[in-house]
């Protein structure tokens, strides 16, 4: 072959790869709640189709500060897991420091409602989704982490796996950092919406559900004592679960590794429930 036909030739298997890639794109979902656009990746595998098989979906959340183009910059490798595991995965917005909660105090931050209710229905109205529990994850990192198991165990009927990594899994120990009073008030005066919003106290005395759940930490990171605590209390409950720790900080080396874990456990999930409804 002459190495202008060879040229020729790898140009085109160049092309016909690309074209199979996951497609990235950029939503900007409504929120009546908020009264405000929230912007949101949206990966879509391969083999996706508006026609043929519906898909399961991954909400994946990003941290404190961070904003929904976080997981796609930092873990290109992203789009080929979507590919892999026939996944959609949606990155939410959840604002700089939102704790994916509904403030009491800001009726611009109800990034719970948004997450659970609004955002959802956006997805599978737009997209060709398996449109029941069964079919959905969420997770996240660090704040998104919390976002995950928190917004998660309220909302069972809608998502029947979630996870954590790295989560900062309880904003009452929290405080004065990270502007968590900026969601929920002054710490004394309203003492209340801390309580109210307390992970740990939610676990305590939540009903139980039979969610798929899955928590990871690096055992290096500072906030271990989160998970070590909520690793407890859910054995307490005896609340089935995974949880996970691995050598690693608070940080993308670490998350990049997990996300992938992470999939793979919701995979397993999906696969499990093909074609059952539980609502």
């Amino acid at each position: 072959m002459s190495l202008y036909k060879f040229t020729i030739l790898a140009l085109l298997l160049t092309k016909m790869v690309a074209s199979k890639a996951a497609t990235v794109d950029t939503l900007v979902v409504y929120s009546n709640n908020m009264h405000k656009n929230v912007k949101c990746v949206l990966i879509l595998p391969t083999l996706y189709s508006p026609t043929s098989k519906a898909l399961p979906v991954l909400y994946l959340l990003h941290g404190y500060s961070g904003n929904y183009s976080n997981w796609v910059k930092k873990v290109p490798d992203l789009k080929a897991q979507a590919d892999a595991l026939q996944i959609i995965i949606v990155c939410p917005d959840g604002g700089y420091s939102s704790w994916y909660l509904d403030s009491p105090i800001d009726s611009t931050y109800q990034y719970e409602t948004f997450i659970s209710k609004e955002l959802v229905y956006y997805i599978d109205t737009k997209y060709n989704t398996i449109k029941n529990n069964t079919g959905r994850a969420l997770s996240g990192l660090s704040m998104g982490g919390h976002g995950g198991i928190y917004v998660g165990l309220k909302h069972p009927t809608t998502f029947g796996a979630i996870g954590s990594m790295s989560g900062a899994l309880d904003v009452t120990y929290i405080k004065s950092r990270y502007e968590v009073e900026k969601r929920l008030g002054d710490t004394l005066l309203q003492a209340a919406n801390w309580k109210s919003h307390s992970l740990f106290a939610m676990i305590d005395t939540m009903k139980l559900t039979n969610q798929k759940i899955i928590i990871d930490c690096g055992v290096d990171d500072f906030v271990l004592p989160f998970n070590e605590t909520i690793h407890s209390k859910m054995i307490a409950r005896r609340m089935k679960h995974d949880y996970i720790l691995r050598p690693g900080k608070h940080e993308w080396s670490y998350w990049g590794n997990a996300v992938v874990y992470q999939l793979l456990f919701f995979k397993r999930y999906f696969d499990e429930n093909k074609n059952k409804i539980t609502l």
